[in-house]
């Protein structure tokens, strides 16, 4: 009987260490789980607030410019997608100015272009009245992009390529034309359908004969149109608009964010909007690859 008694008494310590060792291996998995999940949680998100950051970008920079510096950081750190203008902000050039020179209207229509981008003229009455007097045809647009090929700005590669590298999408919202814009997204690695921008309809011999009025980019306030709707279909929930003119702060909302980018021309009505103003891409790139992007995890 004491016999039985002891063996049931061992039975039951082995049992109730079983259960303890259960339980502290369970205890195990779910930590290692959890120091798993930080691992993969991008610094910036994971460790900093928005002001944690500025204080940190502010430490070895110069100062800042823009109506909410630390939130618009943040925003790109946080970003699932980034908007970019192109004409003076990806490109050096305001790609339609570079093919009115092309075909002799260099004047007339840069002053135009000027009205629309400081927000002196509604854009598609700009936009119109350049294509009006320009009437390019597809040959001609193909033989200006031959003699003069737009030229990217400096830093924006690199740039945009971090951003990739830390899984944010990137897409070229524009009031250009997208026969100019596509290989300009070849060179960046951006997709045709990251696209946002204008459409020229040509007639069967490639004369001009209007512009597709559907487009979101080829009437004012079609950019925060545009950037909603890259938001809805893809189910992002952060976007930062990145750009030069006015139309580009326009932008915000539904933008988290409006970055405006001085570093082809000032626009001092679009430098007055901006949530952070830049003059060159360096900044935005040490705040993606510190603390939006996956080589600085724990």
């Amino acid at each position: 009987m004491r016999t039985s008694l002891v063996r049931a008494a061992l039975l039951n310590h082995q049992s109730s260490s079983l259960v303890r060792c259960s339980t502290q291996s369970l205890k195990l998995v779910r930590n290692s789980r959890r120091s798993m999940v930080t691992r993969t949680t991008p610094l910036g998100m994971s460790a900093k607030t928005a002001e944690e950051i500025y204080q940190i970008m502010s430490s070895n920079s110069n100062q800042f410019t823009g109506n909410d510096v630390a939130s618009a950081m943040y925003a790109l750190a946080t970003a699932d997608c980034v908007c970019f203008d192109v004409d003076s902000t990806v490109i050096q050039e305001e790609g339609i100015d570079v093919l009115a020179d092309h075909l002799g209207y260099g004047e007339q229509v840069a002053a135009l272009t000027k009205q629309a981008m400081e927000g002196g003229m509604k854009f598609q009455d700009a936009l119109q009245a350049r294509l009006e007097l320009l009437r390019p045809s597809h040959q001609q647009i193909q033989d200006c992009l031959q003699a003069h090929p737009l030229q990217l700005s400096s830093g924006v590669a690199e740039l945009i390529q971090t951003l990739q590298h830390a899984d944010k999408a990137v897409y070229l919202v524009s009031g250009g034309f997208r026969l100019m814009i596509e290989p300009v997204a070849q060179v960046l690695n951006i997709s045709k359908a990251n696209i946002v921008a204008n459409t020229l309809i040509f007639d069967s011999n490639g004369a001009y004969q209007d512009f597709d009025r559907n487009e979101p980019t080829s009437r004012d306030m079609g950019k925060p149109k545009a950037v909603q709707s890259i938001l809805q279909a893809n189910n992002y929930h952060t976007a930062v608009m990145v750009g030069d003119g006015a139309t580009d702060a326009q932008a915000k909302p539904p933008a988290k964010a409006f970055v405006g980018f001085g570093g082809v021309v000032v626009r001092e009505p679009v430098k007055a909007l901006a949530d952070w103003f830049v003059t060159d891409f360096d900044d935005m790139i040490r705040v993606v690859k510190e603390f939006g992007g996956t080589n600085g995890c724990k």
